[in-house]
């Protein structure tokens, strides 16, 4: 453990004195979750930056010392050696923040998977048969909302307009994008149909009840407290937490990333895409969710229209950092409106990471989005001193996954619709009444197969061929390169894998074959500099600050979880950590030198 000296002047509230000042000090001992005990905090504001590193927290404090993250790393705890969840994807990732849980618990693997114990969507089910295994989709494709036709491609659907009662503007116009912030998410957001089965009594798995642990906002929520989250799908109300019918989090705010992007006047960005694949239409993006904050900051409900009381809970994730460290060239910035009320964006520039004097650093879109993180703290900083919250609120900034690789010299992209199919025809030859064992998996830089026929020997089949096999890929250059055991480095099998994860071989949710790539390995087109999921150094080695009243400034060495943050939100609260199940199972620690608060 080390420590840095730091001044009173850069708190991270530097306009009062008060969040350091007459606050009991927290002592860091070697023992994760040891401090002194102190008055608990009525708020904690948590913070994905989804994709952020350390080296990224590192890199922009040293070029930007006079920075919101600056102020909040000098003023708080900085954990320089924090690890996401395995695997590192949004939602397990996510999940792992609200519940304390690694997937063994939560049974949550991926935003994508499959179950052996459920019934597909839609399939024929008969209460109390056994199960049939069937996709677990919990993403975009949930959503309830009315498609609002793409002004350019009328298959797609686009941000829909609202009133201030929540309902969809009648015609689907979504002229007023801004209009998005009387979204209104309850059960009622999703279409139950795209959800997998229960075959006990072939019931519809809502998000929620698929989580195997209770979540930071139920906790809360059965303590009277106030909850709120914004994230990129609504499907992400899963932290609401099993039972809860969806209303532990008091206030949700979900608009859809994979929806249609448009301008500020409704006109279509010229790439015609979504909103997680120009930066210039994530950063107004991700503008809604900060506004959403700001206004609970200010005791109002998410749109600004109720005044409700500020969360004791509340927070959102960004997504700029990720889509910049993932897009090789975009248009990071959307610039007007000119007299004429028109928008255009800037040239596109390149994404990810390059080479300066022999130092790896962020290139010019990924820079401008850590500017834009650090800017939108900035204005969360400054209407809790408004507010006079400051002595009253911790912050918490981290990430839900990191993102690999981050050297472009590193990276090959590899199709993995070609090993899959290539392993079915050799799987085929053989069993000619079961002719497709891969039935499903995410890959994106990990290895995920779930099998049709998951017996031992099926799954050191899959196991094997990957192994003994290469694939053919492309470096960053779009040059084709070979890669040898399919871009693996390690694959578990069955037993192995269930013995990985740390769950019954019986469980069904695990991949049956999980694989860690091989550093720079990206399972998709040459389209992407980088991607999350796997368990290497850049997918899971993330920033993690704490700041708050009583959190005495230094850095902390001691290697930690972002599951620490749930328990740590409650005892920051008062509420006790133990009431999560994931905390009684797995044993997740206050975060060390935060210590307990006496309620």
């Amino acid at each position: 453990m080390m420590h840095r000296h730091r001044t009173a002047a850069t708190a991270w509230a530097a306009a009062t004195v008060a969040l350091a000042a007459g606050a009991t000090a927290s002592v860091a001992h070697a023992s994760p979750g040891h401090g002194t005990a102190r008055q608990p905090q009525k708020h904690v504001l948590l913070i994905s930056v989804d994709g952020m590193h350390q080296s990224d927290l590192d890199w922009y404090v040293a070029h930007h010392p006079s920075s919101t993250l600056a102020r909040l790393t000098h003023a708080g705890v900085e954990f320089s050696n924090a690890r996401t969840s395995n695997p590192s994807d949004s939602d397990p990732g996510g999940t792992a923040l609200m519940t304390g849980g690694n997937p063994r618990s939560t049974g949550v693997y991926y935003d994508v998977e499959y179950s052996h114990k459920t019934d597909a969507p839609g399939a024929a089910c008969v209460p109390g048969r056994p199960a049939t295994g069937g996709d677990v989709v919990y993403d975009s494709p949930d959503d309830a909302l009315a498609d609002v036709p793409d002004f350019v491609n009328p298959a797609n659907g686009s941000f829909p307009s609202f009133d201030e009662n929540g309902s969809v503007f009648a015609g689907g116009s979504d002229k007023d994008p801004a209009k998005i912030m009387d979204l209104k998410n309850d059960a009622s957001s999703f279409n139950p149909a795209t959800f997998p089965v229960n075959p006990a009594d072939c019931s519809h798995v809502m998000p929620w009840d698929y989580l195997g642990d209770n979540s930071i906002f139920q906790i809360a929520h059965r303590a009277g407290m106030r909850t709120a989250w914004s994230d990129k799908h609504a499907v992400y109300m899963s932290f609401n937490g099993p039972g809860s019918n969806g209303r532990s989090i008091d206030d949700f705010f979900g608009p859809e990333i994979d929806s249609q992007a448009v301008e500020p006047n409704g006109v279509p960005y010229p790439q015609d895409d979504d909103w997680a694949h120009v930066e210039a239409a994530t950063k107004q993006y991700d503008g809604y969710k900060v506004r959403a904050v700001l206004n609970e900051i200010d005791g109002r409900d998410h749109s600004g229209r109720s005044h409700v009381g500020t969360p004791a809970i509340f927070g959102m994730n960004f997504q700029v950092v990720s889509v910049a460290q993932k897009s090789r060239s975009t248009s990071s910035t959307l610039l007007g409106p000119d007299a004429q009320g028109n928008y255009q964006t800037t040239a596109p520039e390149p994404g990810g990471y390059q080479w300066v004097d022999g130092h790896l650093v962020p290139g010019p879109v990924l820079s401008s989005a850590l500017d834009y993180v650090d800017a939108q703290l900035g204005r969360m900083e400054s209407q809790i001193h408004a507010d006079g919250l400051t002595g009253s609120t911790t912050v918490i900034v981290t990430a839900k996954h990191g993102q690999s690789p981050q050297d472009p010299k590193r990276l090959v992209t590899v199709q993995d619709g070609p090993i899959v199919t290539a392993i079915n025809a050799a799987w085929q030859k053989s069993h000619r009444d079961n002719p497709t064992l891969i039935v499903a998996g995410t890959n994106d830089d990990l290895w995920q197969s779930y099998l049709s026929d998951n017996s031992q020997a099926a799954c050191d089949f899959v196991k094997s061929y990957l192994w003994n096999h290469p694939a053919q890929g492309y470096d960053v250059d779009k040059k084709p390169v070979t890669v040898q055991h399919s871009g693996l480095t390690r694959i578990w099998a069955g037993h192995d894998a269930a013995r990985f994860f740390g769950v019954p071989v019986a469980d069904g949710r695990y991949p049956d074959v999980f694989g860690k790539v091989q550093e720079g390995i990206v399972y998709a087109k040459p389209s992407k500099l980088a991607e999350h999921g796997g368990m290497n150094p850049a997918d899971r080695h993330v920033l993690m600050v704490v700041a708050g009243a009583g959190v005495r400034p230094h850095v902390q060495r001691t290697p930690v979880e972002t599951t620490q943050v749930a328990p740590t939100v409650l005892a920051l609260l008062g509420l006790d950590p133990a009431a999560l199940t994931a905390v009684r199972s797995e044993g997740a620690r206050v975060l060390p030198g935060i210590g307990a608060a006496r309620r």
